[in-house]
């Protein structure tokens, strides 16, 4: 139920994502956590008495729930669009984890359920919506660094079964569906749509073995590096794998304009560092654009920020439109690695993916 003061809010997926969900949403004085589902009863209970809220005892009756507004799709990779249909058709605005679905065909019939239900659609990552991105984006959009003409992107995310204790879903969908989505994302808000990309992978570690001494085989690539061109004319050079060790002096975005090159040391996390560089010229911090800063990430912003829209009946920001364009430019990349040829995207339509420079909390 949304009010003109609180929306109710309940979680579909327990995992190592949904605690800290949780933990923002419990804090927000106009969220209310109504409740958690997830398949496997004893995650969803721990997870619900952390909280001090109900486990719904399936995901019909969270549906059910008259009082729940949206619904936060936290399930593996595999079931987002599956779950988000199913919300959608049950009248519910729904946020997903990223991606939004695994094919541009489910992520076009999602944005489609959405606008015949007239309901709304949100998916991650927000994190433009994060601090430091902001920051940069003002920089970007003030034009300290003239024209931006090239970017640089890394998603070196090491190995998942070194912290994860159900790693196969991860390398069931790749590094650049997982993690490469971020810098991607970041990228297509402040630049436009991607026009044309070419791209190569590889399976570089096929042989795994999971934490508890399990082995398993990888069977996606676990390394991806691709060319873009975006809407703006921007270039972008992005990797992402489950390879290369977080450790890696390879992280982070550069920005490199006509007058100088902007730094963001981390695209996840909201008090990541950002700097500038004249051409030539040594780097410097860049001021944040508003205090306090947010120290790590804040995982239910983009939740608290689609449940306001909604209230005051104005757009949100992380748009469904945004994160189906970015699952069409991951199929494309899958395309041109196994077809090993260059590919040209259909344009996005006109106005739909709402940029970070507007976007005020």
């Amino acid at each position: 139920m949304t009010t003109s003061q609180s929306t109710g809010v309940a979680l579909v997926g327990c995992g190592n994502i949904a605690g800290p969900y949780a933990t923002d949403l419990a804090r927000y004085p106009d969220i209310e956590l109504r409740g958690v589902w997830d398949r496997h009863p004893d995650r969803a209970q721990a997870l619900a008495a952390a909280h001090g809220t109900r486990r719904y005892t399936s995901y019909e009756e969270l549906l059910a729930d008259d009082g729940v507004s949206i619904v936060v799709n936290l399930t593996g990779h595999a079931a987002h669009h599956a779950m988000t249909a199913r919300a959608l058709r049950a009248g519910r605005h729904v946020h997903s984890e990223k991606p939004l679905a695994l094919t541009g065909e489910d992520a076009e019939e999602l944005l489609a359920l959405a606008a015949v239900h007239g309901v709304r659609l949100s998916c991650a990552p927000a994190n433009f919506l994060g601090d430091a991105a902001r920051t940069l984006a003002r920089e970007v959009r003030d034009g300290r660094a003239g024209t931006i003409r090239m970017v640089y992107a890394e998603a070196n995310w090491g190995r998942i079964e070194s912290w994860h204790p159900s790693p196969e879903g991860f390398y069931r969908v790749g590094a650049l569906w997982d993690v490469g989505v971020y810098p991607l994302t970041l990228a297509v808000v402040l630049f436009g749509p991607v026009r044309s990309l070419v791209a190569e992978a590889a399976t570089l570690y096929p042989e795994r073995v999971r934490a508890d001494g399990t082995p398993f085989t990888v069977n996606r690539p676990d390394w991806t590096t691709v060319l873009l061109e975006l809407d703006s004319g921007a270039r972008m050079r992005l990797t992402a794998s489950f390879y290369t060790p977080r450790h890696s002096n390879q992280q982070g975005m550069e920005f490199h304009g006509d007058r100088g090159s902007l730094y963001l040391s981390d695209w996840q996390r909201f008090d990541a560092d950002v700097e500038y560089a004249a051409v030539d010229g040594p780097r410097t911090p860049v001021s944040p654009r508003e205090e306090p800063v947010f120290p790590g990430i804040e995982w239910g912003r983009s939740v608290r920020l689609l449940a306001r829209a909604v209230r005051e009946e104005r757009p949100h920001h992380t748009s469904g439109e945004l994160a189906a364009h970015v699952v069409r430019v991951l199929e494309a990349v899958d395309r041109s690695c196994r077809l090993r040829t260059p590919v040209v995207l259909e344009p996005a339509p006109s106005g739909t993916l709402l940029g970070v420079t507007s976007a005020g909390a």
